[in-house]
């Protein structure tokens, strides 16, 4: 009986330990998606995977609200570099006056996400998108990333 315990035990934590192994794998080797930037004023659709927030989403699953702005484009694009810059593991793979992107990479796993941002001048607003390169769910994380971004730049904002 204590022989079928600890082999039971040496399946689980075997089996466990593979399943570590196939995630870190699966975070290294995905690539960011080719499709990602800023196509007429638009930036790419949500999957229908709930790993993705975007402003520009339709759908309550996907959806939040753009950050209001009356500055300019740089002036946006600069404080929400030094907010990005200041949260973990993130790094800024490409920044103009009116586009920024970043990859946040979770501490356990090390999955990447893409975070893009658009400042629409014309509409006065920041549009934005946060998505899990892999995977089905993220429990939320990217939706919480994004509010926290979105406190921060707020908190931020000038009177």
């Amino acid at each position: 009986m204590k022989k079928l315990g600890i082999s039971v035990l040496i399946v689980i934590l075997v089996l466990g330990g593979g399943f570590a192994i196939m995630l870190g794998i699966m975070s290294y080797s995905a690539e960011p998606p080719k499709s990602l930037g800023v196509t007429d004023g638009r930036l790419q659709a949500c999957p229908n995977s709930p790993n993705c927030v975007s402003t520009q989403s339709q759908d309550d699953q996907h959806k939040m609200d753009p950050i209001q702005w009356n500055g300019s484009s740089q002036e946006a694009i600069t404080r929400l570099a030094e907010i990005i810059a200041a949260m973990p593991r993130t790094v800024i793979v490409a920044e103009t006056d009116d586009y920024l992107r970043a990859e946040f990479t979770s501490g356990l796993f090390r999955f990447v996400d893409d975070v893009e941002f658009y400042v629409d001048s014309v509409g006065h607003e920041i549009q934005f998108r946060s998505a899990s390169r892999t995977g089905y769910s993220d429990l939320g994380v990217n939706r919480k990333r994004m509010t926290e971004i979105v406190n921060r730049f707020e908190a931020q904002a000038t009177p």
